[in-house]
């Protein structure tokens, strides 16, 4: 009976030396290593990569465990060629060349075949055949006939395998003799050497062989058990494998071991790309002398071979060769050796193409093989050193040690070719012996992050190098970045020879590689003298310092190249050596987070340990008896140190450290004294010796991060801020130390788009980057919070630059602007909920909320501002000083009394004395207008009186005091007459307007002013401007006033202009430089802005005027009306002949030109009577003179024209270079209004008629000679007094233009480059 599950006649290939068996028993592995002749080869690791060829249909669906690399994809023999039927000579026959360890040096010879011995065709798996001697099994002339195959050659050496080779042994967990009973219901077993690794049990002819009879994948065993008499079976999917011993002990010894090395283990049922099994190339291949072909996979550093693919799926295999001793050399066309010191290995491959691809692999296996990957795993344990440094391509393998990159393959090569003066250059797998201890930790502790941080601190995105990309663009950028050091950051100590030897020796002192690095790389002399006769070089001065790390740099570096290129010539600056900072004790720590912290952590969440800061780094112990650290932070590491408050988590006083590889640690402790230390001592040691001062602040936060501010938006500077209560200090580079209130800030926003915290105050807008999330939301969260109200007194709420709070200021403009007229204004109540909400919403956030018309009540505000002053803590007057402000109410005398009043205004807080003349200032308007709002002086007295002294009225006395300092207004707060006068003008406009008892344009003398938002650059609105505009403002005087808001310095050759923009009709006009706004401005639809932005064709269009001898045009448009005469739509553009001069635009329909030529004594005319484009004049060598007999179709002023550029797309333009043109005159008394379109060829061409037609208008004076320059030095500066009340922004609907900001002047956030008609 066949113990042999398989469904089919199983064959396979012999590739054992037909030895007898040896009739030992079985042997122990000890015993093994001492007696085996078989060459050993060295154990070696690695690590599975991710494939990336895809694998055809027909591969198997299962596969054994093999390791992983690029898999280069042979093409697979259909099954049908592969059949368990075929009978082949062995592989290793008896009489084929083959190498015996006992006689490797001999020059071997093909014996004859061995009569009486069976052929090794048949595997153990096949049922032998007793017709050994029958002739008709072998072809004429035997097994040594074969030409061309596997066998040795006649002649021949090949070199001797070492003798420690174990690579075969290395793993090994147990081997002996072991009798296998073939299938097919074989009567007796073959005796068989066995031998289990943790991957394969494999079982060889006798123990001197190397290469197996079969090979069983460990993973693809589903059971071991005993059956009979000192037999076990093994099985597989769909094989069983029967073995017996020579005892019941070794029997179950053998069943034991196998139990336990296949338990847990799975095969995949598929293979895939990304299979970690995956072989690099696999596929049919034929062995010379076979009649068939074998299923061949190579793996990482070795090759399989399998009877055929159903084998290779089941896991069941003929041998494995180890290719640390194997050499690929090509043969034929088609064929190729692989040469081994026991065989030779001839392979046929299907083509040419295959065959080189099962070389180049081979060869992979062969260098993988003698490889040593334990060093790139140990390097590439830091995760910057997963990619390299120049190109980002993963798993680099090479290093430059004395520049302390990683680089991959290709970037090897460019770095090769600097020589190994400037890079020298070694392998993470092949160079064992430079890979020292002290080297492999300089490159954990630098990392191709960090060093980057120094050799490409400058990298253009331009000039960044992918890895696709080709040599040419890596040897210009690997030359640029290390020979020429083009995008290093330079040390403050460059070009200063003796500072930068000074600061080398000090630095290699203590333990900052990177600073060394730095130095070196900038200058310093590696070989410079220390002044020590001791330790005369840096390298010494490292050694007795015990600094391994630095000496090892420095000995990669004592002959290197440096970069040969300077930056500019720079001030020399004085080394500061680092700050020597030391503390210790215990504190107690949670473990560190990848995010912000939102809960309480309990004193249960948090461990005891030992912290220590010392040279530069924060280390934490297990305790104190520790000398190996748990973990710590280099100083440079550490970016921001956040003090929170008192018993925020369970433990009293804490602290975080945030570090710059995005992680956050929490310290506590219960003693108040020692939190103080340990919170100085950290800030001490990373903040640098430019931001001292900040050292000395009580700060809630405190670290480093980058920002821009608004004169320079193209770089940004690194800068150490520091947040106590509402002020943030701050030190950029090259600049002294600020201070930046934040309740006073103009605009507190944050751009989540590409993460920008934006503080706008007066006169400058700043931009704080975050570089690193964690850190960054922290910082926003706490800045947020500082610049928000906090608390009830005056001084703690958000103020205007004049120390207004702003919710004070933004219901009086409010109600100034809507709430003038309404009667009883004060004293009505409001709808106590909205009022409720409202008040809530300007204590979360008054700087964000708008009071607009429509969307809030003039009397919900009113009460909000009663509300908010009856709340105050310690009131408007101070309660110290309340009581005499009542005492001073009560004299008779008026003279006494202002003065006792002046003397009380000037003791107030300056917050208090602002709102409380602000607040005044109001009120007197108010009742400046009684007669509409019936709120005279003796009623706001009533109302006022309690709420400013929080009384609650049952005497006159606070209402007397209030009606005092609205009557005399003037004469307390020294009031200027004119400027008071001046706001009850503009309120009065605001009044009549609202009313619309006066739609005439308002006076341009002083006071008859308009609020109008002005953008910059783009309509959005944080690049919104308020801007007051006199009747006797100008477009140059506008756009001078909003670029020196926004600090913006005006270049030469640089065309500022005020442009009016309709974005109904899609077109725009820049207004001329000496055009009034205001005219401008009261034409405006709803749908039409000012923008301010640059004048991009200015120049050219004045080069075009001066080369023409007169202002003057003539030529081809197309032409389309807004409307025909009869009022209808007009239809589509037609060609007109248009003659532009000082007086008039004329338009002909047909033109009858009159073309003069000169001959020798006589000139001819020629009249043609079609038109003739204008672009073709060009090119006509005549005088041209219209016929006076030509009719013009139209005829208008050229004074009444407004010229736009843009056409909207609604009417279709034939090309994208389109005028409209606007005609306004009067027609028998009546308004008249005409539009209509103009399209030119081209771009040019456009410019020269819009440039003629400004020319014209203005008399040839397009811009001012001294440039917007002189315009800024003459222009009056505004008045921001609190009299000026703000009138009607113009802009939006009916409703919103009425709705104004009152007189805030908010800065754009950012320049963005103009787009207009001229591009």
């Amino acid at each position: 009976m066949s113990e042999d599950s398989s469904p089919a006649v199983q064959t396979s290939v012999d590739l054992s030396c037909p030895l007898s068996p040896s009739s030992s028993p079985t042997k122990t592995v000890t015993d093994e290593v001492q007696k085996d002749q078989t060459p050993q080869v060295p154990p070696r690791t690695r690590t599975p990569q991710t494939l990336e060829d895809a694998h055809q249909s027909n591969q198997p669906d299962s596969q054994p465990a093999l390791p992983a690399r690029r898999v280069i994809q042979s093409r697979l023999d259909s099954l049908d060629d592969c059949s368990d039927d075929y009978e082949d000579p062995d592989l290793f026959y008896p009489g084929a060349h083959r190498i015996n360890a006992p006689d490797r040096d001999m020059s071997l010879q093909v014996p004859g075949q061995a009569k009486g011995q069976r052929s090794s065709l048949y595997s153990d798996d096949d049922q032998l055949d007793d017709d050994d001697d029958d002739p008709t099994l072998w072809p004429d002339g035997g097994v040594g006939s074969l030409q061309g195959s596997v066998y040795l050659p006649n002649t021949g050496r090949l070199t001797p395998a070492t003798k420690d080779d174990s690579s075969q042994l290395a793993a090994v967990i147990k081997m002996g003799w072991l009798d296998k009973n073939p299938p097919q219901g074989a009567l007796y077993y073959q005796r068989r050497w066995v031998k289990l690794d943790v991957d394969y049990l494999r079982y060889f002819d006798n123990d001197k062989d190397v290469y197996s009879k079969g090979i069983i994948s460990t993973a693809f065993v589903t059971n071991v058990t005993s059956v009979g008499e000192l037999k076990f079976e093994v099985v597989t999917n769909n094989r069983t494998f029967i073995f017996r011993a020579e005892s019941e002990v070794e029997r179950n010894e053998w069943v034991t071991v196998l139990q336990d090395c296949t338990r847990g283990r799975h095969p995949y049922s598929t293979m895939n790309p990304g299979s970690p099994l995956s072989p690099d190339c696999q596929g049919y291949l034929e062995l010379r002398g076979l009649r068939s072909k074998l299923y061949t996979a190579v793996a990482s550093d070795k090759v399989f071979l399998y009877k055929n693919i159903e084998d290779y799926r089941i896991g069941v295999g003929i041998t494995s060769i180890e290719m640390n001793v194997g050499n690929v050399k090509d043969s034929d066309r088609r064929g190729f050796d692989l040469t081994t010191p026991y065989r030779i290995f001839s392979f046929i491959a299907e083509s040419e193409q295959l065959r080189e691809q099962w070389v180049n692999a081979m060869r992979n296996a062969i260098d993988d093989a003698l490889s040593n990957s334990e060093v790139a795993e140990r390097i590439w344990a830091e995760p910057s050193n997963n990619l390299c440094a120049d190109c980002e391509a993963p798993q680099p393998e090479w290093a430059a040690i004395n520049l302390c990159v990683l680089v991959c393959k290709r970037c090897a090569g460019e770095h090769r070719g600097l020589g190994p003066s400037i890079s020298k250059v070694r392998s993470l797998k092949m160079d064992r012996k430079v890979w020292t201890e002290e080297l492999i930790q300089v490159f954990l502790l630098l990392g191709n992050e960090r060093v980057n941080s120094f050799w490409a601190a400058n990298v253009p995105p331009s000039e960044a190098l992918e890895p696709s990309s080709c040599s040419e663009e890596r040897r210009r950028f690997i030359t640029n970045k290390y020979r020429h050091g083009k995008y290093r950051k330079y040390h403050p100590l460059f070009r200063n020879q003796t500072e930068l030897n000074n600061a080398l020796c000090i630095n290699v002192q203590c333990s900052d590689v990177l600073e060394t690095l730095s130095l070196i790389f900038c200058g310093a002399d590696v070989n410079c003298s220390t002044g020590m006769s001791s330790w005369p070089t840096p390298l010494s001065l490292a050694n007795a310092h015990s600094q391994s790390l630095q000496a090892e740099l420095i000995s990669h570096n004592l002959n290197t190249e440096l970069p040969r290129s300077e930056m500019d010539e720079d001030k020399l600056k004085h080394y500061t050596p680092p700050r020597c900072v030391s503390h210790n004790g215990f504190l107690f720590k949670t473990a560190s987070m990848a995010r912000a912290i939102t809960e309480r952590k309990g004193k249960d969440e948090f461990s005891r340990r030992w912290c220590t800061v010392n040279d530069g780094t924060f280390s934490y112990y297990e305790s104190d008896k520790n000398s190996n650290p748990n973990g710590a932070l280099k100083a440079s590491e550490i970016v921001c140190l956040a003090v929170d408050a008192p018993e925020r988590h369970g433990y009293e006083h804490t602290f975080e450290l945030y570090s710059g590889s995005e992680r956050l640690y929490l310290f506590g402790t219960d003693d108040p004294d020692s939190h103080k230390e340990w919170v100085k001592s950290i800030a001490k040691s990373f903040i640098p010796a430019t931001a001292e001062p900040l050292l000395k602040l009580t700060f809630e936060r405190i670290g480093r991060l980058k920002c821009k501010d608004g004169l320079n938006l193209q770089t940004s500077k690194l800068g150490w801020f520091a947040l106590v209560g509402s002020t943030l200090h701050a030190y950029l580079e090259d600049s002294q130390g600020e201070e930046i209130h934040l309740r006073k800030l103009n605009e507190l926003s944050i751009q989540q788009d590409n993460e920008v915290l934006v503080l706008v105050e007066r006169g400058r807008t700043l931009y704080i980057e975050g570089e690193r999330k964690l850190d960054f939301s922290g910082w926003c969260a706490a800045i947020q919070a500082a610049a928000g109200s906090g608390g009830d007194t005056l001084s703690q709420q958000q103020l205007t630059e004049t120390d207004i709070p702003v919710i004070v200021h933004s219901c009086i403009g409010y109600i100034t602007r809507c709430g003038l007229t309404s009667e009883g204004i004060y004293r009505k109540s409001g709808v106590q909920s909205r009022v409720t909400a409202l008040f809530e919403r300007f204590r979360r956030d008054a700087r964000s909320l708008r009071l607009r018309e429509g969307e809030h009540q003039v009397d919900d505000v009113s009460n909000t501002l009663k509300r908010f002053f009856r709340e105050l803590e310690e009131g408007l007057f101070t309660s110290e000083g309340a009581g005499t402000w009542l005492s001073a109410a009560a004299l008779q005398d008026e003279s006494k009394k202002i003065s006792q009043y002046q003397l009380l205004l000037n003791r107030l807080p300056c917050v208090n004395k602002a709102t409380l003349q602000a607040l005044i200032n109001h009120l007197y308007c108010v009742q400046r207008f009684s007669d509409l709002n019936q709120m005279n002086l003796h009623n706001l007295a009533i109302v006022f009186g309690p709420t400013l002294f929080q009384s609650d009225g049952k005497d006159f006395t606070a209402g007397r005091a209030i009606e005092d300092l609205i009557q005399h207004y003037t004469s307390i707060f020294e009031v200027d007459e004119q400027q008071l006068k001046k706001q009850l003008e503009e309120i009065t406009v605001i009044i009549k307007v609202r009313k619309g008892l006066d739609t005439t344009l308002p006076s341009t003398e002083p006071g008859g002013h308009f609020i109008c938002t002005v953008y910059l650059e783009e309509k959005k609105e944080t690049a919104e401007q308020h801007v007051k505009i006199p009747g006797s403002m100008t477009a140059a005087e506008l756009t001078c006033e909003v670029l020196d808001r926004r600090n913006i310095q005006v270049k030469d050759k640089e065309y500022w202009n005020c442009w009016e923009v309709s974005d109904k009709e899609e077109m725009e006009r820049p207004l001329h430089y000496q055009e009034r706004v205001l005219p401008t401005l009261h034409s405006f639809g709803t749908d039409s802005h000012l923008l301010i932005k640059k004048h991009l064709a200015m120049e050219a269009m004045m080069l075009y005027l001066a080369s023409k001898a007169d202002a003057s045009k003539h030529g081809m448009m197309k032409f389309r009306e807004e409307r025909s005469i009869l009022g209808r739509p007009s239809g589509s553009f037609h060609d007109r002949y248009f003659v532009l001069n000082s007086n008039s635009l004329r338009m002909y329909k047909e033109v009858r030109v009159r073309l003069k030529r000169f001959t020798r004594n006589k000139c001819d005319f020629l009249v043609c009577s079609c038109p003739i484009p204008s672009r073709a004049l060009h090119y006509v060598s005549v005088s041209l003179s219209i016929c006076q007999s030509n009719r013009t179709e139209r005829d208008w002023p050229v004074k009444n024209l407004k010229v736009y550029m843009g056409i909207k797309k609604k009417v279709r333009p034939p090309t994208c270079w389109g005028l409209t043109v606007v005609f306004e005159g009067k027609k028998q008394e009546k308004q008249e209004r005409q539009q209509w379109y103009l399209c030119c060829d081209s771009l040019s061409e456009m410019r020269e008629w819009y440039a003629t037609f400004l020319s014209i208008q203005y008399d040839g004076n397009v811009w001012p000679q001294d440039g917007l320059q002189q315009t800024r030095v003459s222009r009056v500066l505004p008045d921001t007094r609190h009299g000026n009340v703000s009138l009607i922004p113009l802009r939006g609907s009916e409703n919103e233009m009425r709705n104004s900001v009152a007189a805030f002047s908010q800065d754009p956030l950012a320049v963005s480059e103009p787009t207009n008609h001229w591009e």
